[in-house]
């Protein structure tokens, strides 16, 4: 017989460093998830992955206690802020893009940069070819401010 679905939880966790603390402790906890049980299995499955990136996580969490959780490759954004080298400011630490997209730019990216961020976001993003996904890229460090060049 099937497990009974109960719901599906969003969480964005940085990979390896999933702790019982706030936000992820009290997102799980309060759905009845064994929170080291989560923390083990997501840092177990994000250990080849470059440390403290953003991974965005959905949890099918079951009748039974039990749970089930689908790891995506880092946003986009992250990826191209990091492959434009934007440092980080402001009171969150957080790298920003450009406060006036198309007017001014936070920084700029190669075509090749463009291609290897689509090949790692591919599996995640809705294209059917190389291309149509280095499309998406494009839009994204568009609306950032961030420049392609050559």
């Amino acid at each position: 017989m099937a497990k009974k679905v109960i719901g599906k939880l969003k969480l964005q966790v940085k990979a390896g460093q999933a702790t019982p603390s706030p936000p992820v402790g009290p997102a799980l906890g309060q759905r009845g998830i064994n929170i080291m049980e989560f923390c083990k299995a997501f840092n177990a499955k994000t250990q080849d992955m470059e440390p403290g990136a953003p991974c965005p996580t959905v949890i099918t969490y079951y009748q039974d206690k039990s749970f089930a959780m689908d790891i995506k490759t880092p946003p986009a954004s992250y990826l191209l802020k990091k492959a434009a080298g934007l440092k980080p400011v402001g009171k969150r630490n957080r790298a920003k893009g450009s406060t006036k997209p198309g007017r001014e730019t936070a920084g700029t990216v190669t075509v090749a940069q463009v291609r290897e961020i689509a090949e790692t976001k591919m599996k995640d993003l809705s294209a059917n070819d190389i291309e149509g996904a280095m499309q998406i890229i494009l839009g994204s460090a568009r609306s950032m401010g961030i420049e392609v060049k050559g």
